[in-house]
């Protein structure tokens, strides 16, 4: 056993036996020296400590001192009633603080018991009792609290175990309190009842048994008793501090001096405003003490000043810091890694466009773009970043997809566009350009000409529209390229809201997300809307089970969608076409090799070139009577029809028998032959 463990043992025996044994009056002045500066160390580590279960052992500490000061009360009573003497700890109490005055010292020792007794052990106890309900109530919550972080993961089995300890812990110890604060309303009460009994023993025992006069054994009694009852409720009142501060501390990471200093002394304004009042009630009141609390207010404000803008700078510093080392971080090169789907990039002289401030409604147009493609082609927009270059020309802009440049073009602030339709009563005077979007000749003019070119039938346009048209035409040219399988799932996700057995019939049974990307993908890069998604993914569910070639089902899908496609590309109900001879057909059809990674044509380069001059030709012919050149193919032959023209007329329409609206009337006006 070790020492410590006996030790405990052995001081409460002796508390003990201090009750029973006869006491010297000097052991006893060397008990009460004990018991004034253990009481004033329980403090001092009160005041020092963190949080309240740094200190779990005050209730039995508590109990402990209050025994201890009981014992040192029956010792130093039996002293002044025995011998009327009870050493020079509670002599000099008795002349020195009470001044060698009964009433004085009476009069000191009602204040520090009443005191203690209805102010400090009053609010304590009410405090313990509300704080060991409030831990109670909440012990359900903390331990909910533990088992959810457990099962998330966020902590470990051990630290869940230690946690659900120290809840368990703070459980006892506020209970433990809550009793333990009758210790020191009982003491309070006992010292008053202690000290009257003195009080009128020693009386009775002069005047009775010593034969003294009153006045003497008053004088001689009455102030070892006052004494005696500082000398206990010093002590006493020390605990009772120490017990209110250890209940009503609030949760902190430090000690209550650092909680001084930043909840109090932190802001200069208060120290301002407090010298200034200070200095009013000068005047009225005493001069020289308000006065140097004024100027102490007021230094003590201007030094928090002081140290509140050097932490402002260090602080600075350190953002600054920290930046520099976030950017300096290998780790930080991920983030570089991310290209933005799609940019737009313009020189400062065109910032004035995309600025609200000074009325530019670019960021607004934008917005309206992600909408207008939406509804009409059914894709989701990726968000379009938007960026100042000091690398391009004042009024140059750049449209990026996905990091890589893909165009550009040059606008004129307080400038407009004027294009031509093609007839004009005359031609209007400014600065000749290309409109970008759509390569067409125009003029660049000012505000004041803008009236006049319309009035010749010019169509003027101000700089925001040009870069959203040349933008919108750029997004729909590489729509295909912006759809990828997670704005396929999102777009899928959409469609089980309302039609979940049709998803869950489709995906992941039959197609993947990927194949289906790929569908779409194939329909947005000929301007097929996918907005009609319903259609689209019960056609993939039709004749995926047959085939999985995603050509194969992109036409099936085309061919469900006839409608919408006639509706988009056909205007009139009378149209112009071209056909695919019979013999061209074949040849397409005979030189389709397939393999595993998709189909390809294997053409000779001179019967492709015979089939491009004659397609070539009748192109020309529909262009010159001022109509849209659609060529019509069979079903099994469009799709490689339409690779074959990609490259050399790009934008050509081809369509398949079967996706004519059967209520439109087309007519043939030319046969691409060899």
């Amino acid at each position: 056993m070790k020492f410590g463990d006996i030790a405990v043992g052995i001081l409460v025996v002796a508390i003990v036996l201090v009750m029973i044994v006869p006491v010297p009056a000097a052991v006893l002045d060397v008990l009460l020296a004990f018991n004034i500066a253990l009481s004033l160390v329980i403090l001092l580590n009160v005041i020092y400590a963190k949080e309240a279960l740094q200190m779990s052992i005050f209730p039995s500490l508590l109990l402990f001192t209050t025994i201890f000061r009981i014992a040192l009360n029956i010792k130093s009573t039996t002293l002044i009633l025995g011998e009327g003497k009870a050493g020079e700890v509670i002599k000099g109490f008795g002349k020195f603080v009470a001044q060698d005055n009964m009433v004085v010292g009476f009069v000191i020792f009602l204040i520090i018991t009443v005191v203690q007794f209805l102010v400090i052990t009053k609010g304590t106890e009410r405090v313990s009792e509300v704080a060991a309900r409030f831990t109670l109530d909440a012990m359900p919550g903390k331990q909910m609290a533990i088992d959810a972080d457990l099962n998330a993961g966020l902590i470990n089995e051990s630290e869940a175990k230690e946690r659900r300890k120290k809840i368990q812990r703070e459980a006892d110890f506020y209970g433990a309190m809550d009793g333990a604060t009758k210790y020191v309303k009982g003491d309070a009460i006992a010292g008053i009842v202690i000290t009257v009994i003195n009080l009128v023993g020693g009386l009775i025992i002069g005047m009775v048994m010593r034969g003294e006069e009153l006045m003497v054994a008053l004088q001689s009694y009455a102030l070892l008793t006052i004494g005696d009852g500082l000398v206990s409720q010093i002590p006493s009142l020390l605990i009772s501090f120490a017990t209110g501060m250890i209940v009503t501390r609030a949760a902190s990471d430090s000690g209550i001096s650092d909680d001084l200093k930043q909840q109090m002394i932190y802001n200069p304004k208060v120290f301002f405003i407090a010298s200034g009042f200070s200095l009013l009630l000068a005047y009225p009141l005493a001069t020289l003490p308000f006065i140097g609390l004024s100027i102490i207010f007021a230094v003590l404000g201007f030094k928090l000043m002081k140290n509140e803008q050097i932490s402002q700078q260090q602080v600075e510093t350190q953002i600054e810091e920290h930046e520099v080392e976030e950017i300096r971080k290998p780790e930080n090169v991920v983030n570089l890694l991310e290209v933005d789907p799609i940019e737009l990039e313009f020189g400062y002289g065109i910032i004035p466009l995309a600025d609200v401030n000074q009325g530019g409604d670019l960021l607004d147009r934008v917005v309206m773009i992600r909408r207008q493609l939406a509804l009409e082609l059914g894709m989701i927009v990726p968000i379009i970043r938007l960026r100042d270059n000091i690398q391009l020309s004042p009024n140059e802009y750049v449209i990026k997809i996905k990091g890589v440049e893909v165009a550009n073009g040059e606008v004129m602030l307080d400038h407009f566009i004027a294009m031509s339709p093609g007839f004009v009563e005359e031609e209007i005077e400014g600065i000749k350009t290309t409109e970008p979007a759509f390569g067409l000749p125009a003029v660049w003019i000012t505000e004041a000409q803008r009236d006049k070119a319309e009035m010749l039938g010019y169509t003027v346009v101000d700089p925001p529209s040009i870069i959203a048209t040349h933008l919108t035409e750029i997004i729909k040219a590489h729509a295909h390229e912006l759809t990828g399988r997670q704005e396929v799932q999102t777009i899928i996700d959409k469609v089980k809201e309302k039609y979940p057995a049709l998803v869950e019939e489709l995906v992941p049974k039959v197609m993947t997300i990927g194949e289906i990307q790929k569908v779409l993908a194939n329909l947005l890069k000929e301007g097929v809307s996918i907005r009609d998604i319903v259609t689209i993914l019960e056609t993939l569910a039709d004749y995926a089970p047959v085939t999985h070639d995603t050509d194969m089902l992109t036409e099936y899908v085309r061919q469900a969608l006839g409608r919408a496609i006639s509706k988009k590309f056909i205007k009139d109900k009378k149209s112009s076409v071209i056909t695919l001879d019979p013999k061209v057909e074949q040849i397409i059809l005979d030189s389709v090799q397939k393999t595993e990674h998709g189909a390809y044509l294997t053409l000779e380069p001179s019967t492709t070139k015979s089939i491009m001059n004659s397609l070539t030709n009748q192109v020309q012919k529909l262009m010159k009577l001022g109509q849209q050149p659609i060529v019509l193919a069979s079903p099994i032959v469009r799709l490689y029809f339409r690779r074959l023209t990609e490259q050399a007329i790009p934008g050509l329409i081809v369509l398949s028998y079967n996706e004519l609206d059967p209520h439109l009337e087309v007519q043939s006006v030319g046969v691409v032959s060899i």
